[in-house]
């Protein structure tokens, strides 16, 4: 896996990527993702958008946001013939390391409750559900 290489998504990565999470991330009910929605993260931080890439393809992503004051981790996905390998492990790593650079104090992440796979990852990581919190959404 030393070929992987993780950085930044630019807009010549929103088509491939779009199709990557089709393929790779868990959760049927989000509403569809959209070339204009990922472009925008990308305009807004340039660096929140991480993904790995194997050659020319994106085989990894996580999106680390920040607004100044908390941090989200969402949208950790790694194709599945990547997994197990350790390529969510450094792509966590290196969305922490961002967030902690920015002045993170503490790191929140929205994993699905059925995802035991994904739960794997995050409590090896350190992280744990927090009893005292669900999230609410609206549609805008």
């Amino acid at each position: 896996m030393t070929d992987v290489q993780i950085r930044p998504a630019t807009s010549a990565d929103v088509p491939e990527l779009l199709q990557f999470w089709m393929s790779a991330a868990e959760n049927a009910t989000r509403p569809v993702d959209t070339a204009a929605a990922v472009d925008a993260v990308i305009a807004r931080d340039p660096d929140a958008l991480i993904v790995a890439v194997s050659g020319d393809t994106i085989v990894g992503s996580i999106i680390a946001g920040w607004d100044g004051w908390r941090c989200h981790l969402y949208r950790l996905a790694v194709s599945p013939e990547f997994r197990r390998q350790g390529l969510g492990r450094r792509l966590l790593g290196h969305a922490e390391a961002r967030l902690t650079a920015l002045g993170a104090t503490r790191i929140d992440a929205m994993v699905l409750d059925g995802n035991e796979l994904g739960h794997s990852i995050w409590r090896s990581s350190g992280y744990a559900p927090q009893p005292e919190w669900s999230r609410w959404i609206k549609p805008a």
